[in-house]
């Protein structure tokens, strides 16, 4: 049984779909939530499926090992990152060679990198009139939605598609890939 490590700062919708997927799995579980928001809704979650969850604190997440060690002692095989802020540092990265992936609103390499989250990468593909949009899922480097990709899924930007609108046929597409994939990973 192969144990994940959800990092998220927001609601955690993806971190429920995961946990969902792996509830009755032979595969793995969801055994610990790392969050860097105080109140986030992923928090809320990790409380109600009874799972730990680490709040981060910024000077410890980028200076030292502090987090490493706690992800290593428990046992966590796979890192998913799932609408998580954050930059994960480079230490980070190495203690987990390959064992680290994201999901982003994009296309990427197309609307990636610092400051390309949510609302703000559907407001830019829109500005720039793009017919299509999607999801990547990519393994995490030391870069902003840099890493290899694994999966990209597309859907159509209407004319009548808003920031909201796409955000929505977006959403639909992560709920539906990153449980699957982070599957097809572990196995």
């Amino acid at each position: 049984m192969k144990n994940i490590a959800i990092f998220a700062s927001g609601t955690g919708s993806n971190a429920q779909k995961i946990i969902d997927h792996f509830r009755n799995s032979g595969i793995a579980r969801v055994t610990l939530i790392v969050c860097n928001k105080p109140g986030a809704g992923v928090l809320q979650i990790a409380d109600k499926e009874h799972i730990p969850s680490i709040l981060i604190e910024k000077e410890l997440f980028f200076h030292t090992d502090h987090y490493i060690q706690q992800l290593q002692q428990a046992n966590i095989d796979m890192v998913v990152l799932a609408g998580f802020l954050w930059k994960i540092p480079a230490n980070l990265v190495q203690a987990f060679p390959g064992h680290i992936v994201n999901i982003h609103p994009a296309l990427l390499p197309k609307y990636g990198g610092k400051g390309m989250y949510g609302h703000f990468v559907h407001e830019a593909v829109i500005r720039a009139g793009e017919k299509e949009s999607g999801i990547t899922i990519h393994y995490v480097n030391e870069k902003y939605d840099d890493g290899a990709p694994i999966l990209q899924e597309r859907c159509t930007i209407t004319p009548d598609d808003t920031p909201e609108s796409l955000a929505a046929k977006v959403l639909v597409l992560e709920h539906q890939w990153y449980p699957v994939i982070v599957e097809r990973l572990l196995t």
